[in-house]
């Protein structure tokens, strides 16, 4: 089953927490669905070179209040000069939705180990005609050398710019996709090479997660 369902859907509840947290019946959940694709399109356009990881969007049931916190690599991009590219940024969001926005900005704290920006990164070579081999052995080490319990990379596309797709796959240490206490970090992302798209998706283990090791992020900007 860990082979055919989403890694991240696959543990929800369990030891993965969901990226959008509010209610909604009928038409309203819609209008909200539609709400928070507009701020996470707004936000990755407007912070393109801040490294953004995760966007966590979270609802108060009664007042007209949207919390959403930004999990970036490069903070400073994203704060900008005493705070003025971030108060930008939640006013063009409260333009947008119409409703009082609290922004927190949290420091992503080993890149080397962040699927999203692992894939971000492998993309960025390909587009730039650096060797898929040499991108995703790189990224392997690097995962391995900063604390990773085990990393697997696949490509698939056209690589190298051969005349037929096929699928490449580095992997070093365990993936236990089948465990549901396995913190494996996933995402999935497309790099836009002169032949073709290439797909890149990334499986990152962080080792397990036991009721008693749940910690509270802490050390977040906070803009309101």
């Amino acid at each position: 089953m860990g082979r055919k369902v989403h890694p991240i859907g696959f543990r929800l509840g369990i030891v993965k927490n969901h990226l959008a947290i509010w209610y909604a019946e009928g038409a309203e959940y819609a209008e909200l669905l539609g709400e928070d694709r507009a701020i996470r399109n707004l936000i990755r356009q407007e912070g393109g070179n801040a490294g953004i990881s995760k966007i966590e969007i979270e609802r108060l049931p009664v007042a007209r209040q949207v919390s959403v916190k930004i999990h970036t690599a490069k903070p400073g991009i994203l704060i900008g000069r005493k705070g003025q590219t971030v108060n930008i940024l939640r006013k063009k969001m409260e333009e947008l939705t119409g409703k009082k926005i609290h922004l927190d900005i949290v420091e992503v704290q080993n890149i080397d180990t962040d699927a999203y920006l692992i894939g971000i990164s492998i993309a960025g070579q390909l587009e730039r005609r650096i060797s898929h081999k040499r991108a995703m052995k790189q990224a392997v080490r690097r995962a391995i050398r900063s604390g990773a319990k085990g990393i697997m990379i696949t490509c698939a596309g056209r690589l190298g710019g051969s005349d037929m797709a096929r699928r490449e796959t580095v992997r070093e240490g365990r993936i236990p996709r089948h465990t549901l206490r396995a913190d494996i970090d996933y995402a999935a992302v497309e790099g836009q090479t002169t032949y073709s798209k290439i797909g890149i998706k990334v499986w990152v283990y962080n080792g397990d997660i036991l009721p008693e090791a749940k910690e509270e992020i802490t050390g977040a900007y906070s803009a309101s």
